[in-house]
């Protein structure tokens, strides 16, 4: 960036001693800027955007309604074969008869039931562990290796165990999904924690802030970005657990119903369980985005 200045001069000549003609030694010249010539700097607005550009609303569901347009397209033009995978029209007449007598609003009721529980769960479950681990190195040395142990092993390895432990009622299948949830909860949260700058704590303890006020003005704001990210893992791994733990011995639930048509080779049936488990999965990861958004209003980034 360069400034463009042109100087002139300005020779102000003093009378010679003993009335002769000539230059004063001491001629003064002053500079002065030329005022026809700009002095500001040249800026030019660049035309390239470099974000991803302004949030588009409903900008989420392209993926997913090119995929149906695809589904449909493959189906009407016979190079998918309906044994195989149902057209998208026998699907939702099959969604209609089920609505109609009520067994696809019972079935959800309870799956959703059985993932907010363990939703629920897992998420107090993995913040307060956590905290105790993120804000003392005693707490980190007591947690964080059981939690990373726990990390390296598959929850579905645990289903026998779980088994023989509690049967394969209620308790068994909430206890899956908050061990499948738990986890990511932990995992960004504490990462999170560990992350606030230390400049942060400094100030705090200069200022004297009480333990309770550092808490709140300086962990939750550090915490809160992890915690959310680790939020939206939590609630895919919530209907992962859920897909499974409804085919093991359940007998209700979208799970159960899926196992029930597969072993009758009604794929429309299983199509639609996985249809549903999609919509869901979109719309719970929407509304954590949204709740994202709203809590963390402060925070400029690219996502908007």
């Amino acid at each position: 960036m360069t400034t463009t200045a042109a100087r002139r001069s300005t020779t102000v000549t003093a009378p010679p001693f003993g009335g002769g003609h000539g230059t004063h030694p001491g001629t003064v010249v002053e500079p002065h800027l030329d005022p026809n010539l700009s002095t500001r700097p040249d800026i030019r607005p660049s035309s390239r955007r470099l974000g991803p550009g302004r949030r588009r609303r409903f900008a989420g569901l392209v993926g997913p309604a090119a995929l149906i347009l695809l589904w449909v397209a493959a189906s009407a033009t016979g190079l998918l074969d309906p044994r195989i995978l149902s057209e998208p029209w026998t699907v939702v007449s099959t969604a209609g008869e089920l609505i109609a007598d009520g067994r696809l609003q019972e079935n959800l009721a309870i799956s959703a039931q059985r993932a907010g529980l363990g939703l629920f769960f897992g998420i107090v479950v993995g913040a307060v562990l956590a905290v105790l681990s993120g804000l003392s190195r005693v707490g980190e040395s007591l947690i964080d290796g059981p939690v990373q142990i726990k990390r390296a092993i598959p929850g579905l390895a645990l289903i026998p165990l779980l088994i023989l432990w509690f049967g394969i009622d209620e308790t068994m299948k909430v206890l899956t999904i908050t061990l499948g949830v738990f986890v990511p909860i932990y995992l960004q949260t504490h990462a999170g924690l560990r992350g606030i700058d230390l400049r942060y704590v400094e100030l705090a303890q200069t200022v004297g802030l009480s333990r309770a006020g550092f808490i709140r003005r300086v962990v939750l704001p550090g915490a809160l970005p992890g915690f959310f990210l680790g939020l939206r893992f939590a609630v895919t791994g919530a209907w992962v657990s859920l897909v499974v733990v409804e085919q093991i011995n359940s007998t209700s639930g979208i799970g159960y119903m899926m196992e029930l048509a597969r072993t009758y080779g009604q794929t429309n049936i299983i199509v639609l369980g996985l249809a549903v488990y999609g919509v869901l999965g979109l719309l719970s990861d929407a509304a954590v985005r949204l709740l994202e958004r709203k809590a963390l209003s402060w925070q400029r980034t690219l996502a908007g």
